[in-house]
């Protein structure tokens, strides 16, 4: 396994369309192995390949308070139970140190592939179903700021070039 850089917006990376996975094979499976240790070691609760410049449909989360329950998802699709949605202070990897509410989807049923290529179903709701949400706009080229409005997406934006200034100058 190998910890990967996580890209960080504004870096238009960030917005590319991520590849269905053709074939489960074992370079996948060390992108799911790589991807888990990166997620992880940057305590983290889902991680999308797009944040690691990988653009396959490729996703881990762990919402388990003792980070011991890894879910992994490839080639994901949801569909919402329902049309109520919540608003929920989210975070990502990719904009380190800035939350905002963002309404989703209650309730959500997930297809995806599992680390050996074997297709399941499950009904997500809660922080699951938000993460679920969270990490398939990832794959999508949308990141959370994208539903905020122009000027807080615009501060946001400004934050993060200064932070990277701040990185390179360091």
């Amino acid at each position: 396994m190998a910890k990967r850089p996580i890209l960080e917006f504004p870096d238009e990376r960030l917005r590319t369309k991520a590849l269905p996975v053709e074939n489960v094979d074992a370079d996948v499976q060390q992108l799911v192995d790589d991807m888990l240790e990166t997620m992880y070691d940057a305590r983290g609760i889902g991680l999308a390949a797009t944040q690691i410049d990988v653009h396959r449909r490729v996703v881990v989360m762990d919402v388990s308070e003792d980070g011991a329950s890894p879910l992994v998802l490839i080639n994901p699709r949801y569909t919402p139970i329902g049309e109520e949605k919540e608003p929920l202070s989210e975070g990502c990897l990719s904009i380190p140190e800035y939350y905002a509410e963002v309404p989703r989807f209650l309730k959500v049923r997930l297809n995806a592939l599992d680390r050996d290529g074997k297709p399941y179903e499950l009904e997500a709701d809660g922080l699951l179903a938000h993460c679920i949400q969270h990490e398939y706009d990832h794959l999508e080229g949308v990141l959370f700021v994208d539903y905020l409005s122009p000027l807080k997406r615009d501060r946001v934006m400004k934050k993060m070039q200064k932070r990277h200034k701040q990185n390179q100058d360091a």
